[in-house]
């Protein structure tokens, strides 16, 4: 264990997580940059004195556990995980679990794209955040926030006999939520969303125990509208893989029906 570099890291990955980076209020002025030392102790679930110690270079052994934690409080990406590990003379586990935290660049994206319906989802298809031409589109997100659950198990689940498009939904989805579960093998909301899934939905388990693989790539959208009836999408993801999270925005072919309705909805949205 290298508890002088191990404080030294510490310190400097602290220093580069704002509060609204955490999910926490920025309070106060602030004397330095970066969280406090309370606010990463509470984020990682230990004591502020056993977190000052360590970055002073005089804490005990840090557990696997403590680490993992470290690394979700300070956002380290994957890379600065595994050296976290290494510091602390331990080999680097599988990664920790999707964050639920949407980070404030990716937020504010969301904010300027006010023409483009779009919105952040984990790698288990929990809907973490939307903007307002998301919600002019398709209307408020549900109470269940879950995409899978709701294809498989809400209002209008699956059926063998629902349209190829809902279809192939679902046999991607399915084949995206395997891999993530191989990725993120010790994660609880994952674990407990195949329970649920398995157990209510016959539907989902004859796909999983397909053991079809795949991450969901660019594919085109058929939307049904209330008012405007079906809308052809290009749905293009970005993937932020370090947080498990990819950001979803509808597009439509310049000069099309769907296009115009776009605009349209753009005015409502920002009236």
């Amino acid at each position: 264990m290298n508890r002088v570099q191990l404080a030294e890291f510490l310190k400097d990955r602290r220093a580069r997580v704002s509060p609204a980076d955490a999910g926490l209020p920025a309070g106060a002025r602030r004397r330095t940059p970066g969280l406090r030392r309370e606010e990463v102790a509470q984020l990682a679930g230990i004591s502020v004195d056993y977190y000052a110690r360590l970055e002073q270079g005089r804490g005990p052994h840090p557990s696997r556990q403590v680490l993992a934690a470290l690394g979700r409080a300070l956002r380290l990406f994957e890379d600065e995980r595994a050296y976290l590990f290494r510091l602390a003379g331990e080999q680097p586990g599988p990664p920790a679990g999707p964050s639920q935290v949407v980070s404030a660049g990716i937020r504010h994206l969301l904010e300027r794209l006010d023409d483009t319906p779009a919105f952040v989802i984990d790698a288990k298809y929990d809907l973490l955040a939307w903007n307002r031409m998301a919600v002019r589109l398709m209307g408020a997100p549900p109470p269940e926030r879950n995409m899978i659950w709701n294809a498989f198990c809400g209002p209008w689940p699956i059926t063998p006999d629902s349209p190829a498009e809902v279809l192939a939904f679902a046999d991607e989805s399915v084949a995206d939520l395997r891999a993530a579960s191989v990725r993120y093998p010790d994660d609880e909301g994952i674990r407990s969303l195949l329970a649920r899934l398995h157990a209510a939905s016959p539907e989902f388990t004859r796909r999983w125990n397909e053991h079809h693989v795949c991450v969901r790539r660019t594919t085109v959208k058929t939307v049904t509208h209330p008012e405007y009836g079906e809308l052809t999408l290009e749905c293009q993801l970005l993937h932020a893989d370090e947080q498990g999270q990819r950001v979803v925005f509808y597009t439509a072919a310049p000069g099309s029906r769907t296009a115009d309705i776009l605009c349209g909805l753009r005015e409502h949205a920002n009236a």
